[in-house]
């Protein structure tokens, strides 16, 4: 491809709302632009890039035994009220009416479509495994569009589907995607740790986060350097030491009431009663599915919301109001234990609270605590469950040595869905004995623009991107600084040869200096760059440049078949890279 045929839309400026390297780079190296918040346009560039992307994605799919198909992405509420999601799915969902008042939506996520397609052509066991997928666009209503495509509300995804006549054969298929996973990560350069995860509103037994470490990554990992435990916060469990030692509130006698003027916070009860945060209990007053839930946890630690949605299987959780507050008898700032709440009132203790042990509590009057409440002895039941988040140095689950955290960019993700789904859509086949069974489903996810933004993440430095050859726009950058027509004959007879060869050349012949082309060339991030230049008309020589690396190669010009077999043993190096680190 010639440069001079290309659109080629660098920029020398950040633009004013990109505020990470993928997003800044994306820009400005003319891979997209911004049509709204959330919603890009994909230029020659970067749709070349995505595409690169999609075929190592539905190379190695297929190479697993998958099979590729592609759905609508309207799909109506039906299929959506029929598994429970369409009211469990939040203001994310793209909803619409069509002119005939029927409800549909913009598909974030494909189970219900596939379960209503395969349904009616799965009959026997012997139809049976099948992983059914599709790279298609889906859509996602975000609250907070940002990071560039990597947190977008339109983007690609390869979803596929699998489906077993029992558990055994969902494990294979599903060690089977974690393998291939891996392998499509590697080929397009990313590395990639897979992490234990929460399965969220995708309900299931199971599921792992393929994880690109990074500073700007949304999600947390707590990682064990000692036995290799890697999780994603909200799904790590926390392993509690219950270290509130007695003697600090010693002092106190038993529930004894005091005055807490103005200290509603647990950083202003500890320091007025000149006490740590870990020997208060801080209460959370919230809505779930409108109904009213009491947590209560050590002040030293945070809700994990996930862990708490999951145990009360419900996908929203939000504060209390204050008349709800007011409904249930509960002070802001100074809840605590009772011998009686309001009979509505689900109360749930985290599990890192000893309840032998004596903390302080609000006295549920205001401006007041108790100094000594031991919640073994409330006369309340309560739902003890672990729903802290977990954090750095906590032990890990498997070894109990200190965990380590990251942030990590989310890049794909695996579940072991069960039944849910299949039970939602009553899909059953004959067993070999003859007999109805209800299967069992797996589901496995990629981000495909996502992974191009987080390999801009991973391959970035002060010149611009230096892209993995599996997935640049061009593999090669020829750059040519000529004038005369003869000499630019020359270079164009070097170029030919080298498109006919099969490399994937993109010649830079326009009208302008040096320095503009170099820059662009470093900016856009071809791997190998070609300069044809003076050197090359006074003395034969041509260099050939590594982005990655920036090493030079000064080439003697005998022909082009040299030209080539040079060009060709770095490019063969270059993806000779890729592929040991895919089998390391």
């Amino acid at each position: 491809m010639k440069a001079s045929s290309y659109l080629v839309p660098t920029a020398k400026e950040d633009p004013q709302d990109a505020v990470v390297a993928s997003h800044k780079l994306m820009i400005r190296a003319g891979l997209v632009r911004k049509s709204s918040a959330g919603l890009y346009f994909y230029l020659p560039l970067g749709l070349k890039i995505l595409r690169k992307i999609e075929q190592i994605v539905r190379e190695e799919m297929d190479r697993s035994g998958a099979l590729e198909f592609q759905l609508p992405i309207l799909t109506p509420a039906d299929f959506w009220k029929v598994s429970g999601r369409w009211d469990k799915m939040g203001k994310e969902m793209f909803r619409l009416k069509d002119r005939h008042d029927n409800e549909n939506c913009l598909g974030p996520t494909h189970e219900e479509s596939f379960c209503n397609l395969v349904k009616p052509m799965l009959k026997s066991y012997k139809d049976l495994p099948i992983n059914v997928y599709q790279i298609h666009t889906k859509f996602r209503d975000e609250i907070r569009p940002r990071f560039g495509v990597i947190r977008s509300r339109e983007f690609t995804m390869k979803d596929a589907y699998s489906y077993h006549i029992d558990d055994e054969s969902l494990d294979k298929t599903y060690q089977v995607m974690r393998s291939t996973y891996r392998s499509i990560f590697k080929r397009m350069g990313l590395s990639t740790i897979p992490v234990q995860a929460d399965s969220g509103n995708m309900g299931g037994s199971a599921s792992e986060e393929f994880m690109v470490v990074s500073p700007i990554g949304e999600e947390t990992l707590m990682i064990c350097k000692s036995c290799g435990y890697n999780g994603n916060i909200e799904k790590t469990p926390l392993i509690s030491h219950n270290t509130n030692a007695k003697s600090t509130l010693a002092e106190f006698s038993q529930s004894d009431k005091t005055s807490t003027p103005n200290a509603k916070s647990i950083s202003e009860v500890s320091t007025t009663l000149g006490l740590q945060d870990k020997d208060c209990i801080k209460a959370l007053a919230l809505v779930s599915d409108d109904k009213p839930i009491l947590v209560f946890l050590l002040g030293d630690r945070e809700l994990n919301e996930a862990k708490l949605r999951n145990h009360l299987k419900t996908n929203e959780l939000r504060p209390m109001g204050n008349k709800e507050l007011e409904k249930y008898n509960l002070v802001p700032g100074f809840i605590g234990p009772q011998a009686t709440y309001h009979s509505d009132l689900t109360v749930i203790l985290d599990a890192s609270i000893d309840s032998n042990l004596g903390y302080v509590a609000g006295a549920n009057e205001l401006d007041y605590h108790y100094r000594s409440v031991v919640m073994g002895k409330s006369h309340t039941q309560f739902d003890s469950i672990d729903c802290s988040l977990t954090r750095k140095n906590d032990p890990c689950p498997n070894c109990g040595t200190g965990l380590d955290e990251e942030k990590g960019i989310e890049v794909g993700h695996i579940f072991k869905l069960g039944q849910k789904y299949t039970e939602a859509f009553d899909i059953k086949v004959l067993d070999q004995n003859g007999k109805t069974k209800i299967l069992t489903m797996g589901c496995y996810g990629i981000g495909v623009n996502r992974c191009m933004a987080t390999i801009i993440e991973q391959c970035n430095d002060e010149k611009g991107i230096h892209w993995p050859i599996t997935v640049a726009p061009f593999e090669i950058a020829l750059v040519s600084i000529t004038k005369a027509k003869e000499d630019t004959a020359k270079v164009e007879k070097i170029y030919q040869e080298l498109v006919s060869k099969g490399l994937d050349v993109f010649w830079d012949d326009r009208d302008l200096g040096p320095g503009f082309k170099f820059k662009d060339s470093e900016l856009i991030g071809f791997p190998i760059r070609i300069t044809i230049g003076k050197a090359f008309l006074e003395k034969a020589e041509i260099s050939i440049l590594v982005r990655k690396t920036g090493e030079e190669i000064l080439h003697q010009f005998t022909d082009e078949k040299s030209l080539y077999d040079e060009v060709l043993k770095i490019r063969t190096q270059l993806y000779q890279e890729l592929e040991d680190n895919n089998h390391e």
